[in-house]
C-alpha cells in the first residue's frame, strides 16, 4: 500500500511553522528585556508567582504542531490500494449533431438543439467500457472531440456546442457522415455505430451516398430526427424570427422521409426525437444489440482518504491548548508531583 498527497500544493503552508518559531523567539526576547528594566529575575518572581515561565512555551509548541496537523488536512492524505487490471468491452460511437440555425426552433422543448444535447448526455451517462467522439456540423463539419473513453470530457465539450461554432450555415450530413466514418479507431473489433442528430434539411444531398459507404464498412448509421414535420419557426435570440428575402418567417421542418432513406442507406434505424424519452430509449436498445470488442485492460486505482486520524489528533491537541492557562493553577501549587522525598 502506497501513501501520497492529492493537494500536495498546501504543503508549502508548512513554511509558516519555522516563520512563527522565530517570531516567538524575538518577541520573548523582547518581553524579556522589558521585564529585566523592572527589577532583577528573582525580585520579578517574587512580585508575579502565579507566572508559569513554560506554560506559554507548551501551548505555543501545542499550537505549531496543530498547525501543521491542519496543513496536512488540506493537502488530503490518502493510501493507495493495490491496482487491479479488468478487461474492458464495448463499443464505439460517433455523435454527430446537427448545430445549425435550424436546431434552434423550439418544436421540441426547450429547443431542438437543447434537447439533442440532454439526450447525449444521458447517453454517455449510460456508457461504461464504451468509446465516444463528438462531431459538430452545419455547412461545414468538425470533430469536437476524438474517439475516447473520457466521459467526464465528453460532457466537459457537450456543454460548448453552440450554432456559433461553424460560420457556414447549412447542413451537409453528407460531409458528417464521411468526417465520422475516418474517426475511429483502428485498431479494434468492437461494433462501430454513427449516432447522427439533425432535424433533417439537407442541402447537398450525398448523404445516403455517404451511409451506404459506412454500411460497406461495417458501421451502423443512426438517424435521430429532431423537431416536427409540421415545422417551427427559428428564434434570433432577440424576441425576433428568422425570415426570407420577401420578410417572411422561415418554417424550419423535420424531413422525416430523407432521415429514413439515409437510416436505410446506413443498415441502421431511424429515431424520431419528441418531447418524450422514447427516442432515448430505443437507441440505448440498439446500441444494445450490437457486437461488443476488447479495448484491453481498464487499471483501476482506489483511494482512501486519511485525514480523520490527523483531525481527531489535531482536535485533541486545540482542547489541551485550551486547558493549559497562562498562569499557574493555585490550587495545584501544593501538588508536588515531582518533588524528592528527603
Amino acid at each position: 500500500m502506497m501513501f501520497r498527497f492529492e493537494s500536495p500544493i498546501y504543503l508549502w503552508l508548512l513554511l509558516l511553522i519555522p516563520i512563527l518559531v522565530i517570531v516567538n523567539i524575538y518577541h520573548a526576547r523582547k518581553k524579556k528585556k522589558r521585564y529585566k528594566a523592572f527589577g532583577t529575575p528573582e525580585l520579578l518572581k517574587q512580585l508575579s508567582p502565579g507566572v508559569s515561565r513554560y506554560r506559554s512555551i507548551v501551548k505555543f509548541s501545542l499550537i505549531e504542531i496543530a498547525l501543521a496537523l491542519a496543513i496536512i488536512i488540506l493537502a488530503r492524505p490518502q493510501t493507495i490500494s493495490p491496482t487491479s487490471p479488468e478487461k474492458r468491452e464495448g463499443i464505439e460511437a460517433i455523435i454527430a449533431i446537427d448545430i445549425s440555425n435550424s436546431m434552434l426552433a423550439q418544436d421540441v422543448a426547450p429547443s431542438r438543439l437543447d434537447k439533442s444535447k440532454l439526450m447525449i448526455e444521458n447517453l454517455i451517462t449510460r456508457f461504461t467500457d464504451d468509446r465516444i467522439g463528438l462531431i459538430v456540423f452545419a455547412g461545414d463539419a468538425f470533430v469536437q472531440l476524438p474517439i475516447t473513453s473520457d466521459y467526464v470530457s465528453a460532457k466537459m465539450f457537450l456543454d460548448d456546442i453552440d450554432p456559433s461554432l461553424i460560420e457556414t450555415q447549412g447542413t451537409d450530413i453528407g460531409r458528417a457522415l464521411d468526417l465520422a466514418m475516418h474517426s475511429f479507431a483502428q485498431d479494434t473489433k468492437a461494433g462501430k455505430a454513427i449516432i447522427l442528430i439533425t432535424d433533417g434539411e439537407d442541402h447537398e444531398g450525398n448523404a445516403e451516398e455517404m451511409a451506404r459507404k459506412a454500411a460497406g464498412m461495417g458501421i451502423k448509421v443512426f438517424i435521430l430526427g429532431v423537431g416536427s414535420p409540421a415545422g417551427s419557426p427559428i428564434p434570433l435570440g432577440d424576441g425576433e424570427y428568422l425570415k426570407d428575402n420577401a420578410g417572411n418567417t422561415v418554417m424550419s421542418r423535420l424531413n422525416e422521409d430523407m432521415c429514413r432513406k439515409i437510416a436505410a442507406a446506413g443498415n441502421g434505424t431511424y429515431i424520431h426525437v419528441d418531447n418524450s424519452d422514447a427516442a432515448e430509449r430505443q437507441l440505448k436498445a440498439e446500441i444494445g444489440k450490437m457486437q461488443k470488442g476488447q479495448f484491453g485492460t481498464l487499471t483501476s486505482t482506489a483511494f482512501s482518504e486519511q485525514f480523520q486520524a490527523v483531525a481527531i489528533i489535531l482536535i485533541i491537541l486545540l482542547i489541551i491548548e485550551a486547558i493549559i492557562l497562562e498562569k499557574k493553577n493555585s490550587r495545584l501549587q501544593n501538588l508536588q508531583l515531582f518533588k524528592r522525598k528527603k
